[in-house]
């Protein structure tokens, strides 16, 4: 890992270690200036696990995915396209995180992730004519996954129709996650899941 090279130009990532031996493999912490490769790894398998997981973060900012109501007509599809502007309300997001925590943004950042990241699935499968629900683990570039999609969707969630900024949204959907608090859209969402796949042991 080059030491030189700061995020955004200003965040130091070489001291940040993930703790979950599990998400090793799947959070990226080489530092770019500009998080921003354009799509240019779009079609190689995998490859999405090798990119700075802040660029991850950007990027599903652009597609939240479908929010079950009719918020999806704000956050399916219609986001895309908006990199500068995600590149700014994610910035802005963790100038927010540094005031508020004093601490490296990022390192916060991974933080909330691997708190957020879920450990289990249900799945339903389906005997006999009756479907069952069937806890499953998930897998380690999946808890990723999700985990930014929850978080994301949180984000959304609080700023629609509200006067509160999208990077203040996000920034404290990341602060809540840090904290473990189930004020969390991902946390809470993580717990339901988790708490339904216990009961279907």
């Amino acid at each position: 890992m080059n030491n030189d090279i700061l995020a955004f130009n200003r965040w130091d990532c070489s001291a940040i270690k993930v703790e979950d031996p599990g998400l090793v493999r799947y959070i990226t912490l080489q530092p770019t200036v500009v998080p921003r490769t354009g799509a240019r790894y779009a079609g190689n398998r995998f490859h999405k696990s090798k990119v700075f997981i802040v660029e991850r973060l950007m990027n599903k900012m652009m597609v939240t995915g479908r929010m079950g109501s009719k918020k999806h007509k704000v956050s399916s599809g219609h986001c895309t396209g908006k990199g500068f502007t995600n590149y700014n309300v994610i910035l802005e997001a963790f100038e927010y995180i540094e005031e508020k925590t004093k601490k490296n943004p990022i390192e916060v950042f991974v933080k909330a992730l691997e708190n957020a990241a879920p450990r289990e699935e249900i799945i339903t499968i389906e005997y006999g004519g009756a479907r069952y629900p069937k806890a499953v683990e998930c897998a380690p570039q999946r808890r990723i996954d999700r985990a930014l999609k929850l978080m994301t969707q949180g984000a959304y969630k609080k700023s629609f129709n509200t006067k509160k900024s999208a990077s203040n949204a996000i920034a404290t959907e990341i602060l809540e996650a840090y904290k473990l608090s189930s004020n969390s859209f991902a946390i809470s969402k993580k717990l339901e899941v988790e708490r339904q796949a216990d009961s279907s042991r």
